[in-house]
Formats: C-alpha cells, sequence, structure tokens
C-alpha cells in the first residue's frame, strides 16, 4: 500500500506517528500547503522515517492532487484537512483510481426557510451523490472514518451485530474533563470545524420521520463519563454519525450530542452574534491597503493550534455510543466508550489525546485495508463493515475500548 496524506496539521502528524509503527504500507507521502509542516512531520520521525517523503500540495487543486497521487503510485488518499477540502480531495482520488478516506463528510447547507426544522444539503450529500459512479468502477470512498464519526460508528454496527436484536436509540456522546494551563478559552480540536458543527442546525433521525433538525444546543442532559471524567452536559450538534448510522444499522432514533460546557457554547453565541462564524471574506483595512479575510479564519488566527497545546493539557477525553434496545426479550442499554489520557499520549507519541484519538482509527482502517479484511466499493462508511476486527486491532494498537452496563 502506497499512501497520500494530505494535511500535515495536528492530526495528520499524529497519523504519521501512529503509522510509523506499523509494517503494513510501504510509503506515505504527507503533503501539505506549507511544505515545512509536512517535512517537520517527516524529520520528527528520525529513523523511522525512512517509508515517509514530504511534498507540498494545495488540497483545493484537484489536478494537482491527482497528479501527486500518480507520480507516487498512490494507491490510498487519506484526507486530513478541514472539511472544505472534502470534495476537491474526494474528486482527486476519483480521477486517479485511489481508494479515499476522510475523517469528516462534505459540508452542509442550512434550509432556507425553515433552517431549524427540515434539512437543506446535509452533510455527505455531494458524496453520495457520486456512489454509483464509484460503485461502478471498483472503487472505495470510505467516509467518516475518524473518532466521531468513525470509531463511533463502529460501535454502532458493533452493538447491532453482538449485543441487540432491536435498538431503540442510537447516540453517540462525546465529553472530555480536560484543562489547558494558561488560557481561558483553548479548543483541543480545529476551532473552523468546531464553529461549523456547532452552529450549523443539528441533525436528529427518526425511524418514522426521516432526518430533520433542531435548534443548535437543544436538548442538554447529562451525561456521566467513564473513567474519572464524570457527568458533562451534553447538547445537540451537527454531526455526521447521524447521517450515516441509519443508512446500514437499524435503529428508531439516533443523535449525536456533544459535552461542551456552558462557557464554551456562551462563547460560540458570541461569535456568532458578532458574525465571526461567517467564512465569507469581509474587507478590512491594513497597512497594504483593504484585504478581504474570512471572519472564521481570523478566529482561528487568534487561537493557539490545538495541537501545540499538549504539554500545557491535563485529563481525559471520551468517545462513545450510547445504545438502548432489546435483548433477549429484556430491555438493555449499554455505552461503548473509548477513552485517552493526554498524559499517555503526550508521553507515548508526543501528540495531544484528542488529535490523537481522532488519528489512530484511519490508520487502522487503513491496516485492514491493506490486508484485505475490509474491502468494498462505492460511498460507504465505517458502518458498512465488520465491527470486531476493527476493534480488535485497536486493541492491539494498544489502546483499549469499554462497555458499561447502563
Amino acid at each position: 500500500m502506497r499512501v497520500l496524506l494530505v494535511g500535515a496539521g495536528g492530526v495528520g502528524t499524529a497519523i504519521t506517528r501512529i503509522a510509523a509503527r506499523r509494517p503494513f504500507f510501504d510509503t506515505m507521502v504527507v503533503a501539505d500547503f506549507a511544505p515545512a509542516r509536512a517535512e517537520a512531520a517527516v524529520a520528527a520521525l528520525g529513523g523511522d522515517g525512512g517509508r515517509f517523503l514530504a511534498e507540498r500540495v494545495d488540497a483545493g487543486d484537484e489536478a494537482a492532487v491527482a497528479a501527486l497521487l500518480e507520480r507516487h503510485d498512490c494507491d490510498v488518499l487519506l484526507n486530513a484537512t478541514d472539511p472544505r477540502f472534502v470534495m476537491p480531495l474526494f474528486r482527486a482520488a476519483r480521477t486517479a483510481g485511489a481508494t479515499y478516506l476522510d475523517m469528516a463528510m462534505s459540508l452542509s447547507r442550512p434550509h432556507a426557510e425553515r433552517p431549524y426544522e427540515e434539512c437543506g444539503v446535509k452533510l455527505g450529500d455531494e458524496q453520495f451523490a457520486q456512489a454509483q459512479e464509484w460503485e461502478k468502477a471498483g472503487v472505495l470512498a470510505l467516509v467518516g472514518m475518524g473518532v466521531e464519526p468513525g470509531l463511533s460508528d463502529v460501535f454502532a454496527r458493533y452493538a447491532a451485530d453482538e449485543l441487540f436484536d432491536e435498538i431503540e436509540e442510537i447516540g453517540i456522546r462525546d465529553g472530555a474533563n480536560l484543562t489547558v494551563d494558561g488560557y481561558d478559552f483553548a479548543p483541543s480540536f480545529s476551532i473552523w470545524t468546531t464553529i461549523e458543527e456547532c452552529l450549523n442546525p443539528p441533525i436528529v433521525y427518526e425511524a418514522d420521520r426521516g432526518w430533520f433538525t433542531t435548534e443548535p444546543f437543544s436538548e442538554p442532559e447529562l451525561f456521566d463519563f467513564p473513567e474519572g471524567i464524570g457527568p458533562v452536559e451534553c447538547v445537540n450538534v451537527e454531526h455526521e454519525e447521524v447521517l450515516l448510522v441509519p443508512r446500514w444499522v437499524g435503529a428508531r432514533r439516533v443523535t449525536f450530542k456533544y459535552g461542551l460546557g456552558r462557557e464554551f457554547i456562551e462563547t460560540l453565541k458570541t461569535l456568532h452574534l458578532l458574525g465571526l462564524d461567517r467564512t465569507d471574506p469581509v474587507t478590512v483595512p491594513s497597512a497594504a491597503g483593504p484585504v478581504a479575510v474570512s471572519p472564521r479564519d481570523v478566529v482561528a488566527a487568534c487561537l493557539p493550534d490545538p495541537a501545540t497545546l499538549g504539554e500545557r493539557m491535563h485529563g481525559k477525553t471520551c468517545a462513545g455510543t450510547w445504545v438502548r434496545g432489546v435483548k433477549d426479550g429484556a430491555p438493555r442499554e449499554v455505552y461503548l466508550y473509548h477513552v485517552v489520557d493526554n498524559q499517555w499520549s503526550m508521553a507515548e507519541y508526543g501528540c495531544q489525546a484528542v488529535v490523537w484519538q481522532t488519528a489512530v482509527n484511519p490508520v487502522v482502517a487503513l491496516e485492514l485495508l491493506a490486508t484485505g479484511v475490509w474491502s468494498g466499493a462505492g460511498v460507504l462508511g465505517p458502518e458498512a463493515f465488520p465491527a470486531r476486527p476493527f476493534l480488535d486491532l485497536l486493541t492491539a494498537y494498544g489502546s483499549p475500548w469499554g462497555v458499561r452496563e447502563q
């Protein structure tokens, strides 16, 4: 297997450090718009970097990405950029006939008249619109293969296959007790992506209604997270699992709730109130004259890079899938979860917990594809594949998962 990894930020760098310990691939080309970032990711591997090459590429330039795939004879494109670049990279992989993996799907657009009741363009719609073309060509696009979406979807498939006869509800629940020394507000993941998923209308799925939307931060609930994290208030946000799970797993209701905390929610609301969540450029004065900038990009530039916060960060992050249903005629309720302690991920990989937890899952998926344990064609989510091999391999990577009876 020869992999083109596009994006050498926090998650991309973590991918290289995890993959360097595994023998399943021949070459990984690490490409970024900023060549210094790609070179730094490769250089950090030291003696383990022999299979890694650094390149420069603009993720929005489909032709350049396709040419890079062909020049290095890569048969897989792994997308570690933010969601703005999903579609150009998705199309570039298709042009080159390469397998495609991402960790976030094509962007949504709210319904023009009823944004908090009806769906407009949903997450992943642009990708699923091309599913038939990919399937006909015999090429695989594995979409949403991070931690959430990704591992959370694998948990849903595992629950359906091994833990339940009937499923009433699947709810992804994400929470943490992470703190960052020296910062009053320092998101542990990309603020660009966080704004996108938290301020867009959340989507809920119900079998008798289909997909519909609610208002941001709706339906708050207190969820008790394992391994010492404890109770965290979780609210509805827009996320890919709600669009993916019902396509392959039978459930009467599917939700995604994120443990943001009251202060974080109020900060996001303020950004929205001031228009600082907008992506359309505004014109501002500068020493060189008027310049067009995206307010959201300015916010991101003003905050610390999440990948650099590991040394200041303390605590644990938990990703998991809560499932309620029936097994052998009796009610059952479980929480399948994966916890990463920042102290462990920093000591073992030099990566903060949130980016490491995101990065390990596409590497596990790549290994399953390389060994033929997972295979397929078309545009498929993690639920389309058997869950047990993934969970066993994740444990073999030194990062076990758990199941808690509720």
